[in-house]
């Protein structure tokens, strides 16, 4: 994969899915509680999902990684 390739959209699945794994290596370590960062990653997917509005896709939209078909910000001016 070459640096073209990450976008926001690829940044933002690799967050979601690390977080992911994280979590559940660290619910069967430490404690279960840490199911909780599952549930909020899953939750701010789905609400992504609907509203497009995505935390992570806004921080690096301002870092300068290009954007990506799912996370465009076409009304916005640079």
């Amino acid at each position: 994969m070459t640096h073209t390739d990450s976008n926001i959209d690829r940044w933002v699945l690799r967050v979601a899915g690390g977080m992911v794994l994280l979590s559940l290596i660290l619910s069967q370590l430490h404690s279960g509680y840490w199911l909780w960062l599952t549930a909020f990653v899953g939750a701010n997917l789905l609400q992504s999902s609907f509203s497009g509005f995505c935390p992570l896709a806004v921080i690096l939209q301002r870092l300068g990684v290009q954007p990506g078909a799912a996370f465009s910000f076409s009304g916005q001016t640079d």
